[in-house]
């Protein structure tokens, strides 16, 4: 096994012991560590492999001119910055094969720039006192991200945060000894869906696309898998979407905090990528099942999924909204994009005879939706549920159709 190096990252001036107790678990681990300080005012005790001014110099600015702003905000903006476009840089030219960085509100601030700079199937650890707090946003997550509270290390070493630091000194080097890197040599299609007792359209397609000699990967629209479907699909890693859970539009409209977004359904579009869409379970917004339901949702019919989530079905002119935006955020597309409507369904709850079923709900929101689509989206009207095999085969139809054309990019034979 050829030996893993990992790139150490935190402020060197004020939590010196921490990070040299970080990089001793992992050389003690038969791993090689790089170092990093991010700090301004301070100095480390002993250097490190990439000090403060370089990671400044990196991003076209200088300490002086951090200590010069006064406002630690914007100094730490100048570091975060640097350390980001410094990671990256050196990850491309094969430096490290991992990153772990050690901070408070601060040095997490920066650690999730860090961590977002680099690819996907980099491990990436943040070590923090702020892990799992709703001062993160959900947005500023990169999708293989990894956190691990930093229990008792505010200040100084102790038996209670060593016991946090070393496992995710680790964690970090066995997850850059262990992890896979992504296949690059079919080419990816992505595509949206919920668990299989709602959308089951995955279990036909998954085979039959990798039939034709493509990957698929299917991502759990439960915000923070649309926020990675997005990513991944703005920066142009998709042949083709089969965006066929736009549910999480609707949850950002109506302010719910399962979210991914406001460019939810744009990012394949951005990146002219060829999409086929379909509006499963529109009709749905999700809630924290462990919250109050809030006053606006009191009089809505609503299905409980689990004790984490819970799903609010939408009145008429709600569903005429929700439309509307579906037909905003595909005008911003410059590829080829179909819109697929199956006419008996959008959701294995809202079939015919099902608990959530709601025909007229279902027609308003279809009328509305051909309506406001822009003249060069295709649309076709699927005389099935989403759940047939009817609608997978008429989207096979129309991605065979695509490829013969030469509009999605095939692998070399």
């Amino acid at each position: 096994m050829s030996e893993k190096s990992i790139l150490v990252v935190g402020t060197y001036d004020t939590k010196d012991d921490e990070l040299a107790f970080l990089a001793d678990v992992i050389r003690d681990q038969g791993g090689q560590v790089k170092t990093m300080d991010v700090s301004v005012l301070g100095d480390p005790s002993n250097p490190t492999d990439y000090s403060k001014h370089d990671v400044a110099q990196a991003g076209a600015s200088t300490i002086q001119a951090a200590i010069d702003s006064g406002d630690e905000n914007h100094a730490m903006q100048i570091m975060a910055h640097g350390a980001s476009l410094l990671a990256a840089r050196l990850f491309s030219e094969g430096q490290f094969d991992g990153v772990i960085v050690l901070g408070g509100t601060m040095g997490t601030d920066l650690a999730l720039d860090v961590c977002a700079a680099l690819p996907l199937g980099v491990p990436k650890y943040i070590v923090s006192t702020v892990s799992f707090s709703p001062l993160i946003p959900a947005e500023r997550l990169a999708a293989d991200t990894q956190m691990i509270l930093w229990a008792g290390g505010l200040y100084g070493l102790n038996s209670v945060c060593k016991a946090s630091l070393s496992q995710a000194a680790g964690a970090v080097l066995g997850a850059a000894r262990a992890v896979v890197a992504p296949d690059r040599s079919k080419p990816l299609i992505g595509m949206t869906s919920l668990g299989k007792s709602a959308l089951k359209y995955m279990v036909q397609l998954k085979p039959a696309l990798e039939d034709r000699g493509f990957e698929v990967a299917v991502f759990h629209a439960t915000g923070m898998g649309g926020r990675a479907f997005e990513s991944l699909a703005a920066q142009g890693a998709f042949a083709c979407v089969f965006d066929f859970c736009t549910q999480e539009l609707g949850n950002h409209i109506h302010g719910s905090n399962i979210s991914a977004g406001q460019s939810r359904l744009t990012g394949a579009g951005l990146a002219g990528t060829p999409q086929l869409v379909a509006p499963g379970c529109y009709d749905l917004v999700d809630i924290v099942g462990w919250q109050p339901v809030p006053e606006k949702w009191a009089n809505h019919p609503k299905h409980a999924h689990n004790r984490l989530l819970t799903s609010i079905v939408m009145s008429g002119a709600e569903r005429e909204e929700i439309a509307h935006a579906h037909a905003r955020q595909l005008s911003t597309a410059t590829g080829p994009t179909a819109v697929l409507l199956p006419r008996d369904g959008l959701g294995e709850w809202d079939r015919e005879g099902a608990d959530l079923h709601d025909r007229d709900g279902l027609e308003v929101f279809l009328a509305a939706l051909r309506a406001s689509l822009p003249d060069a989206v295709q649309v076709y009207d699927v005389d099935a549920h989403i759940n047939d095999l009817r609608f997978a085969e008429q989207a096979l139809d129309i991605f065979d159709q695509w490829c013969a054309e030469g509009l999605v990019q095939q692998g070399q034979d």
